[in-house]
């Protein structure tokens, strides 16, 4: 069983920075992939940032230059430094955990950027 707790959305206005987390417990596994994805109404959940065990990371292109994923993999947490918030960033946030072919999700956090 692996279960994951967000924290750190909440309500900002643009230009606004806010700091999500992300703890895993459980059954984790020393490789593994650690991420945010996120969700806006009516659309489709879509990846923001990803980090791997190794050191690997990965950001959407919307998000390049205003978001920092970093991780410490000792208290298997996963951060997301979000700065220059806009409102297209608003949706509910995601952490995933990606380990042996296995998808985890946290219960989102929702983040809402106002103008």
């Amino acid at each position: 069983q692996v279960q994951l707790v967000e924290s750190g959305g909440g309500l900002v206005q643009a230009g606004g920075s806010l700091r999500l987390s992300c703890a895993a417990s459980g059954s984790i596994f020393s490789i593994n992939a650690m991420g945010w994805y996120r969700q806006a109404p009516g659309k489709q959940r879509e990846l923001v940032a990803a980090s791997t065990s190794g050191g690997g990371t990965d950001y959407a292109d919307s998000v390049k230059g205003r978001f920092t994923i970093s991780r410490n993999n000792a208290k298997n947490t996963v951060y997301l430094q979000m700065n220059s918030l806009k409102p297209e960033d608003t949706a509910v946030y995601y952490c995933n955990l990606k380990q042996h072919s296995n998808d985890y999700w946290g219960q989102g956090t929702q983040v809402t950027v106002s103008s």
